[in-house]
């Protein structure tokens, strides 16, 4: 069957090509269009207006707000008043908290000569301090704060403690190496 449909394509060719579309067919379908540079001078004109700027600033503006409003409130949530739970464990935790940065200081200070062992130390005291931050943050779902804060001084205690001995065991290297070093000078 294909084949004759081809056949008679073929002997009819000239009969398919005289048949063209009329001179005023583009005309006539361009009738039944829109103008095309109207319309589109009109979105923009609606897109950018000041009215729909304006709408779209006070939006960001107020989600903006909201959003600011829920960050401050979950901020006063997190810092719990340790003075109301126990006005002398607040103290202690103020005291030891500054202790322990200035023996941090220190430390960083005093072993720029041995970084690896300040590697080392500062690995232990960041797991006691992830120990801290835990029990910080359980604080506020705790039903017994106090015991809770009673722990949170106790690991700032053992932390100043380990921090000493770590100052203790720098001064003594420190301190081996300059009489190493006197001892070379004399000989």
């Amino acid at each position: 069957m294909s084949k004759r449909l081809e056949e008679f394509m073929k002997m009819n060719r000239e009969e398919f090509d005289d048949l063209e579309p009329s001179a005023d067919l583009w005309s006539r379908i361009e009738k039944h269009l829109p103008p095309q540079g109207e319309e589109l001078k009109k979105k923009e004109a609606k897109t950018f207006s000041l009215g729909f700027v304006l709408r779209v600033a006070a939006t960001v503006i107020v989600v903006m707000g909201i959003g600011f409003g829920f960050y401050l409130h979950g901020e006063k949530k997190d810092k719990i008043d340790l003075a109301a739970i126990n006005p002398i464990y607040a103290q202690q935790q103020v005291q030891y908290t500054s202790l322990i940065h200035s023996q941090r200081t220190e430390l960083k200070s005093l072993t720029k000569t041995e970084p690896d062992l300040y590697k080392e130390f500062s690995n232990e005291i960041a797991q006691m301090d992830s120990t801290y931050k835990q029990l910080n943050s359980d604080l506020a779902t705790s039903p017994n704060q106090e015991r809770v804060l009673r722990a949170m001084i106790r690991n700032l205690q053992v932390q100043t403690q380990v921090l000493t001995q770590q100052l203790d065991v720098i001064e003594q290297l420190n301190k081996s190496k300059k009489e190493q070093n006197n001892e070379t000078k004399s000989i």
